[in-house]
């Protein structure tokens, strides 16, 4: 056969280019280029596997239970088939029976030991300190940790910060490991994060996201790390950690209509935390700043209007008298621009500016007035506090302005008795212990206790004060236009 070079040279052309594709696709030994994409894509994204080994050993459950009371009406009898007729008819009420007295002494209340929630935290230090969420433990009775051991102790409360949703829990133990603390202000939206933690008791559950907004502001107090790393009730208290295995936050709320996670979650910044948590070791409570004024935004038209440079700043609206402001010469109209060297962007920087100041602190004060900066001195004054942190214990009810039926009353309003037609009265604002048992909740109006008809607060403080705690009160409640009576067994 003649040999043809222009031939043989594009066959040979052919079967490289053939063996070029073969090898693409299956590799050098035979290897799919599936499974290759897979591979590449795995070297793309983090392994989170050496992060959460570092770190679930310093996360922790945290479960706690409630003592409740618990008043059997009928004795041995799981139920009261006259009781619908005492909501009418007093609790006096009581069918003539042959062979029976007109009057039945109620049974003794009894103390039951309930589930109350579980939620996460995490250690950190070794001998024992815990961080977590102020609404895991608030209202407990009792609390206890489980380590990631299956060891379980008992905790106690050091301190709580209801304004920050922080809360210390120490346990005696050693030789812990606690979780390195980061930084949450080198936080940039788009980083990965890692929650630990025991959404709907499932411990030592991890998720993954990303960071997905910085300083979200809510109204409250602190400003949030936005995420959409998974978080479910259980999951309070527990670590945002980032990649370097450092908790930068601390998982708190979620946004949601269902009550489930649905892409939204909010952390506490680890910053501002740990200053939390320096004062709850020290002193068992948080002591803030406060200098007396009511602050509102700034918008653009008004920045306009009174020949501010830009929309910045926080606009007094009112100035308390004789506050640190008032003497400072605050006036109402002023635009609030810096504090103590710090300028203020959002009218929401200027709460946490005065509040992470120390009471007595004298900080200078830029304000903007009728166009031009005035430079003022304040001296810093002490936030009331809205409770006493060290006194909550275990096993001892928490601290509470309720009285002995578990009530906080309040004035009626004036617009609500012309609605009803009714004087007197005092309106219920918060509720628990034993009113809450027997089924009140805030807004009912209190009218009568037992043959006495409530004119006031301070009245009806005084009808407490006489009550006989043996015995039930009988407690006459109007909620909306309807008015029947409920037995409330006092607190001894």
């Amino acid at each position: 056969m003649q040999f043809n070079p222009r031939v043989n040279n594009r066959i040979l052309r052919n079967m490289a280019a053939a063996a070029v594709a073969a090898l693409l696709a299956f590799g050098p030994v035979g290897t799919p280029a599936v499974a290759r994409t897979a591979s590449a894509l795995e070297m793309a994204m983090p392994d989170f596997t050496q992060v959460v080994e570092q770190t679930e050993a310093s996360v922790v459950n945290i479960r706690t239970t409630e003592t409740i009371r618990v008043r059997n009406r009928m004795g041995p009898g799981p139920t009261d088939p006259y009781e619908m007729f005492r909501w009418f008819f007093g609790p006096d009420f009581l069918p003539p029976m042959p062979g029976q007295p007109r009057e039945r002494e109620p049974a003794e209340p009894q103390e039951r030991t309930v589930p109350r929630g579980v939620g996460s935290g995490f250690l950190i230090s070794g001998d024992g300190y815990i961080l977590t969420n102020n609404h895991v433990v608030a209202g407990s009775s009792d609390i206890f940790v489980t380590l990631h051991d299956g060891k379980e102790y008992k905790a106690e409360i050091v301190g709580t910060d209801e304004r920050t949703d922080l809360a210390l829990v120490k346990i005696e133990a050693k030789g812990l490991k606690p979780l390195p603390i980061g930084e949450s202000r080198s936080l940039r939206k788009g980083q990965w994060v890692l929650a630990i933690g025991s959404p709907f008791g499932l411990e030592s559950t991890v998720t993954a996201g990303i960071v997905s907004a910085i300083n979200r502001e809510t109204g409250d107090y602190l400003p949030f790390i936005q995420t959409d790393v998974a978080v479910n009730p259980g999951n309070s208290g527990g670590p945002l950690i980032d990649l370097s295995g450092r908790v930068v936050g601390v998982n708190s709320q979620i946004v949601s209509r269902s009550g489930g996670f649905m892409g939204i979650s909010l952390a506490i910044p680890i910053d501002e935390a740990m200053q939390v948590v320096e004062q709850l070791k020290e002193h068992g409570k948080v002591t803030r700043g406060r200098i007396g004024v009511q602050i509102g935004n700034v918008s653009e038209d008004v920045a306009k209007a009174i020949g501010l440079p830009k929309a910045m700043g926080a606009m007094v609206s009112n100035v308390e008298r004789g506050s640190p402001a008032d003497k400072a010469g605050v006036r109402s109209g002023d635009v609030i621009t810096a504090f103590n060297g710090k300028e203020i962007t959002h009218m929401s920087d200027l709460p946490r500016l005065v509040g992470n100041t120390k009471p007595g602190t004298r900080a200078p004060m830029q304000v903007w007035r009728k166009g031009k900066n005035v430079a003022l001195n304040v001296v810093v004054g002490e936030m009331p506090g809205t409770e006493d942190s060290r006194t909550t214990r275990p096993g001892t009810p928490p601290a509470s302005q309720a009285d002995v039926l578990g009530l906080t009353v309040t004035e009626v309003p004036a617009a609500l008795r012309e609605k009803y037609q009714f004087e007197g009265g005092v309106q219920v604002a918060a509720v628990e212990g034993p009113a809450a048992e027997a089924g009140l909740t805030d807004g009912d109006i209190i009218l009568t206790i037992n043959d006495t008809d409530v004119a006031s607060p301070a009245q009806y403080a005084e009808i407490i004060g006489k009550l006989d705690r043996s015995r039930p009160a009988a407690v006459l409640v109007m909620r909306g236009e309807q008015s029947q009576w409920v037995t409330i067994t006092p607190r001894k």
